[in-house]
């Protein structure tokens, strides 16, 4: 077997292979044999046609069939040979020439950046110092209460919080439109929900009052007859309540699994649940500093193929969080970019990985499975479940494996520790 690499355009590389003209009519032969004892054609006795007739009608059938068969194994072996690490399948254009006793392929494909990883010593990092306090406590059970509000129908006039039952009739130019009615509809003033303009507009409304709010319709609204448009809505005001929040007691707390109905008890779930997304939130800022710091340091090409794939799993992903129909046509420009971060930052935490031989440590993935358990109300149930299938832990193991490249990045790396609330970290990233 004979091998010359020819680089192509960034990271493409062209492998030809050219194979020995004996191994393949050797291989040949020994199809036409087998051939031979089964075959059936007109003139001769079943299992009895000559190898010579079958060998000039079959020959060059039986050529590109062995060819086919040989790709896959020297296609391996000239990779290896060649130290070459494809990123993707490779084009294969075949070369048969037996006049000139020529077999062979051309292989074209992308291969892996080889780099050196660049020091980290210049970059700085903020590690977030946070504190769950009793007012973060605080404001979460009162999210809670008002996730369970009741509505007290009252006789003085609308204001920010209460809900208001309307009924509503638009009109453009002077004609209805479609869509422009509605009848019994309840408006929560100041939850943002309603259409531009009618919760400020029922600001001190009645009940019984009616009113006319103004809507000016932008010029690429989705309805086209409504594209720069004002419409005119006249309003019913038929009941304004005001919310009632529900008592922190036995039976509220019970409605969030504490059966007993035990209020500190829930009072300290609440604060363990925030302490838990605390350290979920601040590795999650720590990470992203680290990843974008190894990122910027560097600066890699990346193989169009991995690009494409992830590109494709982004558009998966993206359909199934909608739940959407993957028929629908997503543009490969709104993922690109992200495509090719991730592909980048892969590619170079899977080098530190390889370089400082990192591993997922037994004891960090465990310490992780039970942080992931912790939320559940049967903890060691979900730790048993991750336990029961070693494709369950894959994933907990990759983020423990991300957790340890982040830990030796910062060892290099300048820390420097910086004070904020939790509602300032909460907006500031993404869990982890």
């Amino acid at each position: 077997m004979q091998v010359s690499v020819e680089a192509g355009e960034g990271l493409e590389r062209r492998l030809t292979v050219t194979l020995a003209a004996d191994q393949i009519e050797s291989e040949v032969d020994k199809r036409l044999k087998e051939m031979a004892r089964t075959a059936r054609l007109s003139g001769f006795r079943p299992g009895k046609v000559p190898v010579k007739v079958l060998r000039q009608r079959y020959q060059q059938q039986l050529q590109r069939e062995v060819l086919a068969d040989l790709v896959s194994p020297t296609f391996a072996d000239a990779i290896a040979q060649e130290q070459l690490s494809p990123a993707g399948m490779p084009e294969i254009e075949p070369e048969i020439d037996p006049a000139a006793g020529r077999f062979g392929y051309t292989a074209t494909f992308e291969v892996l950046p080889g780099f050196q990883l660049a020091e980290l010593s210049g970059a700085t990092i903020k590690r977030p110092q946070v504190e769950v306090t009793d007012a973060d406590v605080a404001e979460v059970i009162d999210r809670l209460r008002g996730q369970r509000k009741t509505w007290k129908p009252v006789e003085r006039p609308a204001q920010q919080g209460d809900l208001v039952t309307i009924d509503y009739q638009g009109q453009v130019d002077g004609e209805p439109f479609e869509g422009g009615s509605g009848a019994d509809v309840k408006v929560e003033v100041g939850a943002g929900k309603a259409m531009p303009g009618l919760e400020e507009g029922l600001v001190g409304a009645l009940a019984g009052e009616e009113k006319t709010v103004e809507r000016e319709y932008p010029e690429d609204y989705q309805a086209p007859a409504l594209q720069g448009k004002t419409a005119r809505f006249a309003v019913t005001v038929k009941e304004v309540a005001e919310p009632e929040l529900p008592e922190i007691d036995a039976d509220f707390v019970r409605a969030f699994g504490i059966d007993d109905g035990d209020v500190e008890r829930f009072e300290r779930e609440v604060r363990e649940n925030l302490e838990r997304e605390r350290r979920q939130r601040a590795r999650a800022r720590v990470r992203d500093q680290v990843m974008n710091a190894l990122l910027e340091a560097n600066p890699i090409p990346v193989p169009g193929a991995l690009v494409k794939k992830e590109i494709d799993a982004l558009k998966k992903q993206t359909l199934e969080n909608a739940g959407a129909s993957a028929q629908i046509a997503l543009p490969d420009d709104l993922f690109a970019e992200a495509a090719r971060r991730r592909v980048a930052l892969g590619l170079v935490v899977a080098e530190v990985v390889k370089r400082h031989e990192l591993k997922a440590e037994p004891e960090r993935v465990k310490a992780m499975v039970e942080e992931l358990a912790a939320g559940f109300e049967s903890p060691q149930e979900v730790v048993r479940h991750y336990y029961a299938d070693p494709k369950r832990l894959e994933p907990v193991e990759s983020r423990v494996l991300e957790e340890t490249v982040v830990d030796w990045a910062m060892q290099q790396m300048t820390v420097e520790d910086e004070s904020m609330s939790f509602d300032e970290l909460a907006t500031q990233t993404g869990s982890g």
